[in-house]
Order: C-alpha cells, then structure tokens, then sequence
C-alpha cells in the first residue's frame, strides 16, 4: 500500500489515477478519515463495502461533490426543501438525501433507491475532487461498528493493503460528523443530528427527528 504524506499536487494526481482505474483511497476530511471510490464504478464501490464489512441493509454510501453541478447525474430531482437547505449550509457538513438517479449502482444506494450527498467546504477534499475530476464517495475509513478513524495511521491499522493509497493530511478533527437529512420525504426527516443542529435547520424549514 502507497502512503502518501500529504496533500500536495503529485500526490492528488497518484490518487486520482488510482481512482479512475478502479481502486479505493483513503483522505482527510473535516471530521475523519473517508475513503474514496468513484460511485458510478459498482466494482470499486462493491469492493469497498465489502472492505468496511458493511452488511446488505446498510444505508446508502455518503457522495462527496465538487459543486452542486454534480448532483444532475446522481440524483433524479432535487425537492426544494433540499434547495433551500443547499443555499443555507452548503459547502458544509450537512448530507441531503435524495431519490437517486437510473444511473447510479444499486450498490452505493445500499438498493434504497436513495443517496446522501454532501458538498465540502473542506479544500483538500475539493482540490481531491478536482483532481479525480467528478464524484467521490465519502464513507468513513473504517470497518463498520469501529470508531472513525482520524489519522493516516489509524485507517493503515483498521484496513491495511485493503486500501491502495492513504493521503496523509495530519491528524483530523473528529468530533460529530456530518448531519443528515432525508428530502425524499415530506416533511423532511433528520436521520442523524451532527455539527448542524436540527434546532438551526428548523429555522431554514420544518424538519422532524427520527
């Protein structure tokens, strides 16, 4: 397994490129580590949940966008409580649920027919995704009922060569992830209450807990 330790250009371009011939990357985020695969390869993102031990019922794989440009390929509509909720919080770390698109794997949307996306503020993250040049699943760089990893370290002793290539960014902050909310519903329903408060969300709409 290639560690890299950092996020400088030459390393950005050896992760992009593992990416694009179907290999699986390990980043830093603002909160943890995640692990990248591109979400229209099904083996790669097949082959990633199979590395997380994640099981058949598990939720839909976290996408990671450069822009909201991105969403026209992933999802099938965009309601417009997740409109309001993309000019309120994004880039943040806030993840929208929406009805995925005919052309996105059966695999990424755990066949909920649905996938949570999410536009980072975080640079290192957009200059990754500008370098792979499209999409990136998200999901924490860890096997599935583990803690978060949240050092290059820590994601090397979690999942070993199962990961081809480790970006090396230091230490990340961990802390609460990313909130989540489901749009494909009426209301619109928190799934999981993280940095963003649902208390502040029910200020840009009416939103319930789970």
């Amino acid at each position: 397994m290639t560690t890299h330790r950092d996020c400088s250009t030459p390393s950005l371009r050896e992760a992009a490129d593992i990416v694009r011939g179907g290999g699986i990357i390990a980043f830093p985020t603002e909160t943890f580590y995640g692990l990248g695969a591109r979400p229209f390869d099904a083996r790669a993102v097949q082959r990633l949940v199979d590395l997380k031990g994640r099981s058949l019922r598990a939720a839909p794989i976290l996408v990671l966008i450069r822009s909201r440009a991105d969403l026209a390929a992933l999802v099938s509509e965009v309601p417009p409580a997740a409109e309001r909720l993309m000019e309120a919080c994004w880039p943040g770390p806030l993840t929208i649920v929406f009805r995925a698109a005919a052309a996105v794997p059966p695999v990424l949307t755990a066949g909920t027919g649905t996938i949570g996306v999410r536009l980072s503020a975080h640079p290192d993250v957009q200059r990754l995704l500008e370098a792979v040049g499209g999409p990136l699943t998200g999901t924490s760089a860890n096997r599935s009922g583990q803690p978060p990893a949240t050092t290059a370290e820590e994601v090397e002793r979690a999942l070993g060569d199962g990961v081809d290539a480790i970006l090396n960014g230091g230490a990340t902050p961990g802390g609460l992830p990313s909130t989540v909310v489901d749009t494909t519903v009426t209301p619109p329903r928190v799934l999981r209450e993280g940095r963003v408060p649902t208390a502040s969300l029910q200020s840009i709409l009416n939103v319930r807990a789970a």
